[in-house]
């Protein structure tokens, strides 16, 4: 969301979620880190593992590293951890040229030793960044120790670098994970923030996207975001840029501990529907950005494209039954509409629909609401979507192939609703397909394009994708493999 922009004098949104490397922070010991995880990469021995919280900011760590690391080391990114063992050595394989002609995985491991050789000869380094580790199935992190084994009589062939959340270290505490345990000789924990570098964090951000003017955070104002964000990253950005809306909205350059208890209020609604299921969580959670705005800023701004009902309290509204309540104001996509701003606002309410069973689309394009109030059926078309999608991937034989376009955290709504509209208007719609993916506690969202009777087949169309949707680093992937990947029934809602 970019309507605050002018208004700070800004060039670009300072606090987007997602990993742009030009506003990686230095600070607290991140710079340090990368350094050391450049070194550790460089020397050539042994694993490295980066565990750290869910919003810590690994992901953006990965990004960074994969562009400071020395020209004569190559990267392969691997950022679907849900990879058989078979599949992540053909992804491997294919990122670095080698030619796959069928055959079983000792042929294929022995082509991609030959080709590691070959490098090493060219005098440059592999390394395989994989992020979300703790994602991977046990048996596909056994295959991650059998490469490591490929060596020179003095080098490794392939250094690994595991990125994942503290789960990744319950899976190397297991007996038959002790060998691969044994074999990381670096280990980094990214920490939250300390609140004494949140303030550092945040002015470093808003420079990095054009602000010039005197410190906007009051000492108050970064004590509530730090004790709100516990110091993660992804918290931080969420609550600044709500606070820059709250500010906006109020047509002010001051941001007070009431613009920042706002967002917080705004967000708590987010962190109280985690525990009570995941589609309540990102139900809400994909419309709370513009929610606030919506709420603050009322009939000033084009509305998003995903509707969103707040209702709106002044401080001195009580409940009183012999009054009619006030209306809600409704964000309708397809008919932008303005409303009077109110005098004050204490507080925001989202209106969510109660719970209904969605019904399964027909088609698959991404869906544009058109109802002045949305139902329970728009708030969730993602999972309806999915749960069709999912019956089409079904009911495809196993060796036929699709291109794994994208594997996201489906906490990422927001960014994975942006790459589908972007997909749609790129690609035939008609061949995109969503599933769920991951598990229960780590749950993911992958999108596919396309279906296609082999794996060159596959690989042809690959070629042919437009530049704008090669940034999660496409690849074939075997429908039978993609099948086991869903989610079970079961669990594809709690």
């Amino acid at each position: 969301m970019t309507m605050y922009l002018d208004h700070f004098g800004l060039t670009e949104a300072p606090f987007k979620i997602t990993p742009h490397t030009e506003f990686f922070f230095a600070g607290a010991s991140r710079g340090e880190t990368l350094e050391a995880l450049i070194y550790a990469i460089t020397s050539g021995e042994g694993m490295v593992k980066v565990t750290g919280e869910v919003g810590a900011g690994k992901t953006m760590l990965c990004r960074v590293l994969m562009e400071r690391l020395p020209e004569n080391v190559e990267t392969i990114y691997l950022a679907v951890p849900s990879l058989s063992p078979d599949e992540m050595l053909a992804t491997i394989a294919d990122d670095l040229g080698v030619e796959l002609h069928g055959g079983n995985t000792t042929k294929l491991i022995r082509a991609l030793q030959e080709r590691l050789i070959a490098i090493h000869s060219e005098g440059k380094q592999v390394v395989a960044l994989i992020d979300e580790a703790h994602a991977m199935p046990l048996e596909t992190l056994e295959e991650i120790r059998l490469l490591s084994n490929l060596e020179t009589s003095h080098h490794k062939l392939m250094q690994i670098v595991l990125f994942g959340q503290p789960e990744l270290d319950q899976h190397l505490m297991l007996p038959n994970m002790r060998q691969l345990k044994e074999r990381i000789t670096h280990s980094f924990n990214l920490m939250p923030l300390p609140p004494r570098d949140i303030k550092d964090y945040l002015n470093f951000r808003l420079r990095a996207a054009g602000y010039k003017g005197p410190d906007l955070f009051t000492p108050e104002a970064l004590k509530l975001i730090a004790e709100a964000s516990e110091g993660l990253t992804r918290r931080i950005n969420i609550y600044a840029d709500k606070t820059l809306l709250a500010a906006y909205a109020e047509n002010t350059f001051t941001i007070t501990p009431d613009h920042v208890r706002a967002a917080i209020s705004d967000t708590q609604i987010v962190l109280r529907a985690v525990s009570g299921g995941h589609r309540a969580r990102w139900a809400i959670a994909g419309s709370l950005l513009v929610g606030i705005a919506i709420g603050f800023i009322a009939g000033r701004v084009t509305v998003p494209e995903a509707p969103v009902v707040v209702a709106i309290q002044p401080p001195s509204a009580k409940a009183q039954p012999d009054v009619p309540a006030k209306p809600s104001v409704t964000a309708d996509a397809s008919t932008p509409k303005t409303q009077p701003a109110p005098a004050a606002v204490e507080r925001l309410e989202v209106v969510a629909p109660a719970p209904v069973n969605p019904p399964v689309p027909a088609a698959v394009p991404v869906p544009t609401p058109v109802a002045s109030t949305p139902s329970a059926a728009e708030v969730d078309w993602l999972d309806a979507r999915m749960s069709a999608d999912t019956a089409r991937i079904r009911a495809l034989a196993g060796n036929r192939y699709a291109i794994q376009l994208m594997m996201a955290d489906s906490r990422e709504r927001p960014a994975i609703e942006g790459f589908l509209r972007q997909a749609s208007r790129e690609l035939n719609a008609d061949r995109i397909m969503v599933y769920p993916t991951g598990t229960m506690e780590n749950p993911r969202v992958g999108v596919l394009y396309g279906n296609f009777a082999d794996r060159a087949e596959a690989s042809d169309e690959l070629a042919r994708l437009p530049v704008r949707l090669t940034k999660f680093r496409p690849y074939a992937r075997s429908v039978g493999a993609i099948t086991e990947d869903i989610r079970a029934p079961g669990i594809e809602r709690r």
